[in-house]
Parts: structure tokens; C-alpha cells; sequence
């Protein structure tokens, strides 16, 4: 049985870090491209929420007993399996976690460009998986 708890304070993690990204995402996409400290600031939430939102994932599959993921992608197609994600919904979070990977291992490579383009639907696609998991464990979102 999944512990709601530890859930729940994953989710609050999850909805900070996104929040962060939104507040400090500034509207032209030169500033970002320029300025290496929002780059950073930006990165690093967005990390940390999509790994929360990994987080979550594993640990539901694995205390519902829905099997041991090999990769995040697959830790969101079991919750899809079990009707808690449409598998659309899967897939994109799946894109978003090879984002965090990116993040995670590229360092200095990121390309800014690239993860300006990709804030956007990342964030809603975490903001529709709060809501998802929320439903599930009976929080309100």
C-alpha cells in the first residue's frame, strides 16, 4: 500500500520547485539565453520536480506491487497501466525526464534555447501529473 505521507510531501516539493519556475522564467527568451544565474535557477527547479514527480512514481509502482521500472519513462507507463495517467500523458512525462537527464548530466552543455522551448509543456505536463497523483492518494490539488 502506498504511504499517502510520503507522497504528499513529494507533491509539495513537486508544485515549490514548479511554482519557482514559473515565477522566475522571465518573459524574453534573450534574458534567459543571457543571463547564466536564471539559467541555473531555472534548471535546477526543474530538476528537482521532475525528479520528485520520478520519485512519486516509483514508489507507487513499487509499493502496489505494479512491478520495478527500469527507467523513469517506465515508472509513468506502469502508473499508466494501472489508469492512473492516460498513456499520452506518460509519454510526455517520459520526454520530460530525459529533460532532467540532460539537466543531471550535461552540466554546463545544456543548450538554453532548447530548455526555453521545453519549460512550457513540461510544466503543465507536471502540473497535470499533481493533479493525477493528488485524485489518487484523496488530496485535493
Amino acid at each position: 500500500m502506498t504511504d499517502h505521507l510520503i507522497i504528499l510531501k513529494k507533491l509539495a516539493m513537486l508544485r515549490e520547485h514548479a511554482g519557482r519556475v514559473r515565477r522566475r522564467r522571465p518573459p524574453a527568451r534573450e534574458t534567459f539565453e543571457t543571463d547564466v544565474d536564471i539559467q541555473d535557477a531555472l534548471a535546477l527547479s526543474f530538476l528537482v520536480a521532475v525528479q520528485e514527480a520520478n520519485d512519486i512514481a516509483m514508489h507507487i509502482a513499487a509499493d502496489e506491487g505494479w512491478g520495478v521500472p527500469g527507467s523513469y519513462a517506465e515508472a509513468f507507463e506502469l502508473l499508466a497501466n494501472n489508469s492512473v495517467l492516460t498513456r499520452e500523458h506518460a509519454r510526455q512525462l517520459g520526454g520530460i525526464a530525459s529533460v532532467r537527464n540532460r539537466i543531471a548530466h550535461g552540466y554546463a552543455s545544456i543548450d538554453p534555447g532548447r530548455l526555453w522551448d521545453e519549460l512550457p509543456a513540461g510544466l503543465e505536463a507536471l502540473e497535470r501529473y499533481v493533479d493525477a497523483i493528488a485524485r489518487l492518494v484523496g488530496d485535493p490539488p
